[in-house]
């Protein structure tokens, strides 16, 4: 293998490009992020690092980035990559605005995103970006929420409900067995609020919840608010596990009873 992940332009005799498997393990080790979709708005949470004692939080870098009042993006992998790509893509939604007249398309800006991508995986002396983005918004004049997913070889898709980053197979799972459709604000809020909780342990200091609605700008959840959503979730899990204890309870109590009549029959 060594000899086929020195240079970005060989492939691998089965195939592979080596240095964007490299790029992708970047990606699973970046914090988690999370895209929801619901009937008329779609969120987006992220996983925030634990600031240490003596860094300034005012001015820390979000997951979650603004390319332009309708569209916004967050990302799992190498931060530095991500200010890059997030920075082509606000100047390419202002040139198009400029030239066209009308604002991006969500789709056009995730092709633009993922084009950009997939060029740095072709060319010698270059590096893939190390970083996987979920693309959220509104197309002008069009009250249908979008969510896209761009990975670092280029290839973009689009979700209902999805995860990237650390654990994000275990939050994918998550999401497909709690997603249902046309979901109202609360519930696609707190879906997405639970499953970054499925790999936060620390609450919701360290979640960042953006809500995005059709002809509004930009909502940044306060954390006192993500609290409150965290404690009704960690109630309901109480509520959960307690039924569960009163059923085995019961179940338990139902099979001495009938030990207990099958000796007394026996006797």
């Amino acid at each position: 293998m060594g000899s086929y992940d020195r240079a970005l332009s060989v492939h691998s005799p089965d195939g592979h490009v080596f240095q964007v498997e490299y790029a992708l393990e970047a990606v699973k080790r970046g914090t988690c992020a999370v895209g929801v979709k619901g009937s008329d708005i779609v969120v987006l949470g992220c996983e925030k690092r634990s600031a240490v004692k003596l860094q300034d939080t005012r001015i820390t870098p979000s997951k979650i980035g603004l390319v332009d009042n309708h569209v916004c993006l967050a990302f799992a992998g190498l931060n530095a990559d991500a200010r890059i790509l997030i920075d082509r893509a606000r100047v390419e939604a202002q040139s198009h605005r400029l030239t066209v007249e009308d604002p991006v398309t969500i789709e056009y800006i995730t092709k633009y995103i993922a084009g950009v991508q997939q060029r740095y995986t072709q060319s010698g002396g270059v590096r893939p970006f190390g970083i996987s983005t979920l693309i959220i918004g509104f197309d002008p004049n069009d009250k249908t929420p979008r969510l896209y997913q761009t990975e670092p070889s280029g290839i973009f898709s689009a979700w209902k409900a999805n995860a990237i980053g650390r654990s994000s197979k275990t939050v994918r799972e998550f999401l497909e067995r709690n997603y249902k459709e046309d979901m109202n604000r609360e519930e696609t809020i707190k879906l997405a609020v639970k499953s970054l909780l499925e790999v936060v342990q620390t609450g919701a200091k360290n979640i960042e919840i953006a809500i995005m609605a059709p002809g509004k700008p930009i909502e940044m959840m306060p954390v006192d608010d993500i609290e409150e959503y965290v404690k009704v979730i960690e109630e309901e899990k109480k509520e959960e596990a307690a039924k569960k204890t009163q059923r085995r309870g019961g179940a338990g109590s139902g099979g001495s009873g009938l030990t207990s009549t099958l000796l007394s029959q026996r006797t």
